[in-house]
């Protein structure tokens, strides 16, 4: 309890920075307008997160308005393959004249796209909670789903810039005000620091909601110390500090190198700096994806 005190003091004497102001484009946005309530329903008919749906769509035909989405209604770039039956269009990709899928409208394209993921390769993907994003972006990956080794960042990205983790979690009950009255916690986080900030690590079912509880923060500052929206989605071992990040790394980590499933906010949290400092060192417009094999500068 006196470990628990002290911790709240220095957090409510230390300033919090503004979020990092991030584009949202606006095409994406109509995009995920228009086919939200479709994803949430193959969701639930499929097993498949929202989305993952609604970003694999969103990357794959440039928000609807790549050719093979607008002539064809090719919204996931899926191939012909040879137990295709339907229509066929060519165009160069990997190799020259390859043969895409073509449909009807793009409700089919959503519908087979399903139905694809449903098949022997991606059946690992379907171990994994619908609402563990990050997992099923590196392993459609993993799957061979794409070429493109960033292509799990670009998915996770995605998500957390548009905040499309929302939809797989429609059916949740929301936290009341009511509910967030103190309480004796049975089994409280260890309190670790590292880069010189006090922080503890997720469990599997935490949310900054009863993060935020046990250590007497209120939702929105313990959102703003690690740049994320009040509602957003922790997995077991991510880091949650609990005061305000720094503007560079330490000494001796200058670098870093993006590895597979990195987003601009993961290196960020990993090494406990300001997302948008992150932005500003590396004169990146805030929109940037990192790709696997970047060197990014920390400091």
């Amino acid at each position: 309890m006196k470990l628990r005190f002290i911790i709240s003091l220095l957090a409510l004497t230390l300033s919090f920075s503004q979020l990092s102001a991030q584009r949202k484009n606006k095409a994406y946005l109509d995009y995920i307008e228009k086919y939200s309530s479709l994803a949430v329903k193959h969701q639930k008919q499929y097993g498949i997160p929202a989305s993952i749906t609604l970003a694999q769509g969103l990357l794959e035909s440039g928000a609807g308005r790549s050719e093979l989405a607008r002539m064809s209604n090719n919204h996931f770039g899926i191939k012909c393959h040879s137990d295709w039956k339907g229509k066929r269009v060519y165009y160069d990709d990997d190799k020259k004249d390859d043969c895409f899928r073509k449909y009807n409208k793009p409700e089919d394209s959503f519908e087979d796209h399903a139905r694809f993921l449903k098949r022997a390769r991606y059946a690992s993907l379907f171990e994994l909670k619908v609402t563990d994003y990050r997992g099923w972006a590196k392993g459609l990956k993993r799957c061979g789903y794409a070429t493109d080794k960033s292509y799990a960042n670009k998915l996770i990205q995605t998500i957390e810039l548009y905040e499309l983790y929302k939809y797989d979690r429609r059916s949740f009950k929301p936290i009341r005000a009511k509910d967030l009255l103190p309480v004796i916690v049975a089994n409280p986080h260890p309190v670790y620091r590292s880069w010189g900030l006090l922080y503890v690590e997720a469990r599997d079912g935490d949310s900054l909601e009863s993060i935020a509880k046990e250590f007497g923060f209120s939702v929105k500052k313990l959102a703003k110390y690690n740049e994320v929206p009040k509602d957003y989605p922790l997995e077991a071992g991510d880091i949650v500090y609990l005061e305000k990040k720094k503007k560079k790394a330490e000494k001796g980590y200058d670098f870093c190198i993006v590895r597979s499933g990195d987003s601009m906010h993961t290196i960020a949290q990993r090494y406990g700096i300001q997302l948008k400092n992150l932005y500003k060192m590396n004169k990146l417009p805030d929109d940037y994806t990192p790709s696997v094999g970047d060197t990014l500068r920390l400091r």
